[in-house]
């Protein structure tokens, strides 16, 4: 694993249709409920199993709820023979939890909310 990436970062990648791989661990009836856009879902039960899927990857995100366990799938991405060695494996630091509050902080930047005060009852992130 090379490090954590924040999740303003992975936005300006998908921002600049950057070629990268966003694998969202959850199991994926959490995963059909909301998720970064472009993103991938291999549980993390299942990412042994289901690595091959990375084959040839040249940037890979690893996410998960709050950060933690998408570490451990980092590792396990940046150990696979099928990954280049010259690829870039990172996880998303404060997980899921933190790409809301990064959503939410956009969304609120973008409607002026943040200028007077107001608090956003109703956003568009995906969670």
């Amino acid at each position: 694993m090379d490090a954590e990436i924040s999740p303003e970062e992975v936005a300006e990648l998908l921002d600049a249709d950057e070629d990268v791989r966003i694998v969202d661990i959850r199991p994926e009836a959490q995963f059909e409920r909301g998720h970064i856009p472009d993103s991938e879902n291999i549980p993390f039960h299942a990412l042994a199993d289901e690595i091959e899927r990375l084959d040839g990857a040249e940037r890979v995100v690893t996410v998960c709820p709050h950060g933690q366990a998408s570490v451990q799938a980092a590792r396990l991405v940046s150990s696979y023979e099928g990954v280049p060695d010259d690829a870039r494996v990172e996880s998303m630091e404060g997980g899921l939890e933190a790409w809301e509050s990064e959503v939410q902080r956009a969304d609120d930047e973008s409607n002026g909310s943040e200028e007077n005060g107001d608090v956003a009852e109703d956003t568009d992130a995906p969670f």
